[in-house]
């Protein structure tokens, strides 16, 4: 759905522009050191926007170091505190906060004109579990109450002329996260950030994004992504680049292609699978690879993939852009698929 396209740093979130991969770290932001490098491996795996969090005034005073040192948009979680905002302001590409809990009226103002100071978007996070009690009141723990507690936030920005603003409607409950986020599209033009908080760990976690977050894509709703999980950053952006790939929406890296396990099987799928993913995790150029264990499906995948080998009784065959190139010894199929990736990225 057409949404405002809105600056953050070097890169822009909604209209025309490409979905984002974000993430968060997790480690204590006074510690700047420590954040950087968490932040270039980040980057590397496909990180486009990282969020630190900002609870006291010394992370505050960390921003500008790490900022100085990264090259990838840099935003700043605040809760509560207005002067931590002010702060933060002087040295991020876009805030996170929730107006409505920052403060006073004046106290609020000082933040937006800040923001407006410094060019930033401000993003409003709402979180299901965490709805203002009059709110939950009226409406319950209800998708309908998320996005009303979207807009009263929405109201204090615009009534400041402040235009510039990116929402999130995120609950661990897949079903109110979707239909949240389809109320608000229908009746906001603000760019959305996705996500399933709460989700669980980097297994559980990423079943439960890839649904919330697949479902809303194929939508046509949705304009940055994050996939929250109990674990590594580095684990959010792998899976946020996956579901981007399976949707067809962005390409990065190897799309690997492999059938299930079963006793057609003429080579070792999963091992040769697995393999090349690990061996293949620092490539960027998008190269769609097949992994296929017999002739049943396997030359119809082999041939839509860039590269694809198939299990044959004795040998496999090595398909390359659609057409049969070679047999290969059983042995040698993991060695000459990678030679195959690496001649397509050199």
């Amino acid at each position: 759905m057409k949404t405002k396209k809105i600056r953050i740093g070097r890169i822009y979130i909604g209209g025309d522009a490409p979905i984002s991969v974000q993430s968060m770290c997790n480690t204590d932001t006074k510690d700047a050191q420590a954040t950087i490098k968490q932040i270039h491996k980040l980057e590397e795996a496909g990180c486009e926007i990282i969020r630190v969090a900002v609870p006291d005034i010394e992370s505050a005073n960390a921003l500008k170091e790490i900022k100085d040192n990264i090259s990838i948009p840099l935003v700043g979680d605040i809760h509560f505190d207005y002067k931590l905002a002010l702060e933060a302001a002087k040295h991020v590409d876009k805030l996170r906060i929730n107006p409505g809990n920052i403060g006073k009226e004046d106290k609020v103002k000082e933040v937006i004109d800040a923001a407006k100071e410094h060019s930033l978007p401000i993003r409003i996070g709402v979180n299901l579990g965490s709805l203002e009690k009059d709110i939950e009141a009226k409406l319950g723990l209800s998708a309908e109450a998320m996005v009303e507690s979207a807009a009263r936030h929405i109201k204090i920005l615009e009534d400041n002329d402040f235009f510039d603003t990116i929402v999130s409607l995120k609950a661990s409950d897949i079903h109110k996260m979707i239909e949240a986020n389809r109320i608000f599209a229908q009746r906001y033009s603000y760019p959305l950030h996705l996500g399933v908080t709460e989700a669980g760990s980097v297994y559980t976690g990423t079943i439960n994004n890839a649904i919330g977050i697949g479902v809303l894509l194929e939508d046509g709703i949705g304009n940055t992504i994050r996939v929250s999980l109990s674990g590594e950053p580095i684990e959010e952006v792998k899976a946020g680049w996956q579901i981007l790939k399976a949707m067809d929406l962005r390409q990065r890296g190897i799309k690997l292609v492999a059938c299930p396990t079963c006793a057609r099987a003429e080579i070792d799928v999963a091992k040769i699978a697995k393999e090349i993913e690990e061996k293949t995790a620092s490539i960027k150029k998008p190269i769609k690879v097949a992994v296929m264990g017999c002739a049943v499906n396997g030359p119809g995948e082999a041939k839509e993939a860039d590269i694809g080998v198939v299990g044959g009784k004795d040998k496999a065959l090595l398909y390359l852009k659609g057409e049969i190139k070679e047999k290969i010894e059983k042995d040698k199929v993991i060695q000459k698929l990678l030679e195959e990736v690496n001649k397509c990225t050199t």
